[in-house]
């Protein structure tokens, strides 16, 4: 079965008639949700149609079908831009480096400057994989020694999973790694070619019974700032917002920003906390 076809059969299961505007009906239904042609009516196109594209057959399928479908299946504008991305996925890379880079993407200088710059605010650079690329020593104190993994391991998903430290790093764990999962999901429709992401999901999925479940769920979520609790080992609890800001010379590298409310026991901590930061912590190699 195609990804598209999987989410577009999660999404109209987990609806109800009415949810929708649509009659109950007294027939027991043999699965749950909507039925295709529930989903074709309120959509106002034709089953065959729908039914195609739940088969993965999406070629020539338009904007204007999309969206409608989107509406139809009360859609998110994250789920509906993720839908658009598997639908129209982008081509193949002609080049074999533009399919499979021989490495991780290089940090300019300017933005190694910038995390240099950041001395009381956690700061850290991610590839569009999730990959931590840099990083500056607040960031580390924050987490931990991301220069103690070598290069092609010190993804963050993979840490948020695999790594105990950064597990009882948050006390809502979960929600964390939830949030992490439905980022990648998003990641993975965008750049569908990716053999190192994909390698990165098949790891997760058969390493981590959690991963497996929340990707099997299909959430999709694009949110480029919060607030995160930690449970940090030196400070104790503190919360802290943060913002993903798209570094417009690199489009797949996204600068992540730690920040407290001036003069909160949070900033306070901070303060602590980069005293405490190793001077080795540097930004990344």
């Amino acid at each position: 079965m195609s990804e598209l076809g999987d989410f577009l059969r999660a999404k109209r299961a987990a609806l109800n008639p009415q949810d929708v505007g649509l009659p109950g009906g007294g027939r027991m239904r043999r699965v749950p949700g909507l039925r295709r042609e529930e989903v074709a009516l309120l959509a106002d196109v034709g089953v065959d149609h729908y039914t195609r594209l739940e088969q993965g057959r999406a070629a020539g399928v338009s904007e204007s079908v999309l969206a409608a479908i989107a509406r139809a299946l009360r859609l998110t504008d994250d789920e509906h831009l993720y839908l658009r991305a598997l639908a129209k996925p982008p081509a193949r890379p002609r080049s074999r480096t533009g399919s499979q880079p021989a490495g991780l993407p290089e940090v300019s200088v300017a933005t190694r400057a910038l995390l240099d710059g950041l001395t009381a605010t956690p700061a850290l650079v991610l590839g569009r994989r999730m990959d931590v690329l840099a990083w500056n020593p607040l960031a580390a104190a924050l987490f931990l020694d991301f220069g103690g993994w070598p290069a092609g391991r010190r993804n963050l998903v993979r840490l948020v999973f695999l790594e105990p430290r950064i597990r009882d790093l948050f006390p809502r764990w979960e929600a964390v790694a939830a949030d992490a999962v439905a980022r990648l999901r998003l990641a993975a429709a965008a750049h569908p070619h990716d053999k190192r992401l994909s390698a990165l999901i098949g790891e997760l999925s058969v390493q981590d019974e959690d991963f497996r479940r929340w990707w099997s769920g299909h959430a999709v979520k694009a949110t480029d700032r919060g607030r995160k609790t930690f449970d940090h080992p030196v400070t104790g609890p503190i919360e802290l917002d943060w913002q993903a800001l798209r570094l417009s010379a690199h489009q797949d590298q996204t600068l992540i920003v730690y920040t407290a409310p001036p003069g909160s026991s949070t900033a306070e901590a901070l303060h602590f906390l980069q005293a405490w930061a190793p001077a080795r912590d540097t930004a990344g190699s």
